[in-house]
C-alpha cells in the first residue's frame, strides 16, 4: 500500500508543487483547497498517476474540517504525512494603514486553519505512529521582522512555536513535527498579497533569483522520506541572494 499525503492549500504554489512531487514518488494524495475548479483539475492531472481524493475545504471552518476528515474513504484513512500549507499574506502596508478584516483573515487562515486541520488529523497520525509526519509551512518572517509583516510574521512565529510545542506533546508516539520556513519564493503568494496587482508582485522578484515552489516541494519530500527515527525540528531555507540587512535606525531629518 502506498503512503498517503494530506496537503492543504493544494491549488497553487507550494501546495500544487508538493502534490506533483509526491505523486512522482507514488504516494496517494488527499488534496484540499477552496478553488474548486483548480482543485479538481489537479486531481484529474495526478489521478492518472496515483489515487487522489480532492476535498473542497476552507480550513477556517472547524466543523467542515472535522467532517471531511471523519468522512475519508477507507483507502485514504492511513495518512502518513500532513503538510499544513494553506496560508496567505495580505496588505503589505504598515499595520496602521491596513483594514482589520485583512488582519483577521490572516489569523484565521494561518493560525486557526492549521490548528483545525492538525487537531482533526492527530488521532490518525498517532495511530500510524512511527514515521508519521506533520510538516508546517512557516516563513523566515516568523523569525525576522520587516515593515509590513505585522500579523503575517506573527502568524508564522506561531507556526514555529506551535511546531516545537506539538513535538513535545507527541513525544513517544513516533509522530514527527517540522517547521519548514522558506524565504522569498516566486509563487502566486505576492499576487494575493498585493490584491491581484501583478506588476507589484513582479517587482518583488525583479533582479534577483528567488526560491521556486519546486524547491520547497523538494525539501518537503526530503523531510517526509527520512528514516523513522529522524526528526527535523526546523529548516529555514532562503535563496543565496537573500540575507540579513543592517539594524534599522530612525533619524530625524537634518534641518535645512
Amino acid at each position: 500500500m502506498s503512503k498517503t499525503l494530506f496537503i492543504t492549500g493544494a491549488t497553487s504554489g507550494f501546495g500544487a508543487a508538493t502534490a506533483r512531487r509526491f505523486a512522482r514518488d507514488g504516494w496517494s494524495l488527499i488534496i484540499t483547497g477552496r478553488r474548486e475548479e483548480r482543485l479538481f483539475a489537479l486531481a484529474d492531472e495526478l489521478g492518472a498517476l496515483v489515487p487522489v481524493h480532492p476535498l473542497k475545504l476552507d480550513v477556517q471552518d472547524a466543523t467542515a474540517v472535522a467532517d471531511a476528515i471523519a468522512g475519508l474513504p477507507p483507502e485514504f484513512r492511513q495518512v502518513h504525512t500532513l503538510v499544513n500549507n494553506a496560508g496567505l499574506a495580505l496588505a503589505p502596508a504598515a499595520m496602521q494603514n491596513v483594514a482589520l478584516a485583512d488582519l483577521h483573515t490572516m489569523i484565521n487562515t494561518n493560525i486557526t486553519g492549521v490548528v483545525n486541520v492538525t487537531h482533526a488529523l492527530l488521532p490518525i497520525l498517532i495511530e500510524k505512529g512511527a514515521g508519521a509526519s506533520i510538516i508546517n509551512i512557516g516563513s523566515t518572517a516568523g523569525e525576522w521582522p520587516y515593515p509590513g509583516s505585522h500579523v503575517y510574521g506573527a502568524s508564522k512565529a506561531f507556526i514555529k512555536q506551535f511546531s516545537y510545542n506539538l513535538r513535545s506533546d507527541l513525544m513517544g508516539t513516533g509522530v514527527r513535527v517540522t517547521d519548514l520556513a522558506p524565504g522569498i519564493a516566486e509563487t502566486e503568494f505576492s499576487v494575493v498579497r498585493n490584491s491581484g496587482d501583478q506588476a507589484a508582485a513582479d517587482a518583488v522578484y525583479k533582479g534577483t533569483v528567488p526560491l521556486s515552489a519546486d524547491d520547497v516541494a523538494e525539501q518537503i519530500a526530503h523531510i517526509a522520506n527520512l528514516p523513522d527515527h529522524i526528526n527535523i525540528n526546523r529548516i529555514e531555507m532562503v535563496p543565496v541572494r537573500q540575507a540579513w540587512g543592517p539594524y534599522a535606525i530612525f533619524r530625524e531629518p537634518s534641518p535645512e
